[in-house]
């Protein structure tokens, strides 16, 4: 039997991270986890200097993207994408036999990953991988974010999109209100005002609120708004006065 593939796990979020580390560890046989990054610039480093089999690899994330990553890579290892964007934003790479992983991460697709790895093997060229890239740049408007990882005790979960009514930030990290739950996630409201979709609006630099759940939105004073959301608490979030265009531009003021 061949060895484990020596990979790397490359995600701006420590959560994810955790969770592909959980996953991948059912399959010792086939994968064994050399080191994890948390940005492109470190994973630079660490592809360059370890030399990896295989990296998992997020696509945005703050500085280099995997996109720039891979540009300026000298060597590049089978790649597996892993993206909390829809599958359909992503058919350029099944195209390329790229394969990719949609968050939530689950174990009997990474075991489908594992069979087509073996149709990898000695055939990777890089100029097609660039160009699968450049390609699907070109297509980047067209990915939606579905869900987010939080925490809750020792486990991790997804939490849909859709279920959530505002983000609230706290400390170095984001509170995740639903209608009946509040979770923590490790990104900060500027991470998530960059990867969210766009009913979701930052109108405060502590808040960014789902503008499906907005009820009503009343004028308040020096070009602030109290905007309340339709939930059970019925929480009212009042605007800061940088984000007034913003919000004029959302009511069509």
């Amino acid at each position: 039997m061949n060895p484990p593939y020596r990979i790397i796990i490359i995600d701006d979020e420590l959560l994810a991270r955790e969770r592909l580390l959980e996953q991948v560890a059912h399959f010792p046989q086939h994968f064994e986890v050399i080191d994890t990054a948390k940005n492109g610039t470190e994973a630079k480093e660490k592809i360059n200097r370890l030399n990896p089999d295989i990296i998992f690899l997020d696509i945005e994330m703050p500085g280099l993207t995997g996109f720039e990553l891979l540009e300026e890579l000298d060597h590049i290892p089978l790649v597996i994408f892993c993206t909390a964007f829809d599958e359909y934003a992503l058919q350029a790479f099944e195209t390329h036999s790229i394969d990719y992983l949609v968050k939530p991460v689950r174990l009997e697709r990474l075991e489908k990953t594992i069979k087509k790895l073996t149709l990898f093997e000695g055939r990777q060229s890089s100029g097609k991988l660039l160009e699968a890239i450049k390609e699907i740049a070109t297509e980047k408007d067209t990915k939606t974010m579905t869900s987010i990882t939080v925490r809750k005790g020792e486990k991790l979960f997804f939490v849909k999109l859709e279920d959530v009514h505002y983000f609230e930030a706290d400390a170095k990290y984001s509170s995740v209100h639903t209608d009946t739950e509040t979770h923590l996630t490790e990104l900060s409201l500027s991470q998530l005002e960059m990867k969210l979709p766009p009913y979701f609006l930052r109108v405060h630099r502590g808040f960014i609120i789902n503008k499906n759940y907005a009820e009503n939105v009343q004028k308040y004073f020096n070009s602030r708004y109290i905007i309340t959301l339709r939930n059970r608490k019925k929480t009212k979030i009042t605007t800061g006065r940088n984000y007034k265009k913003k919000i004029k531009n959302w009511l069509n003021m």
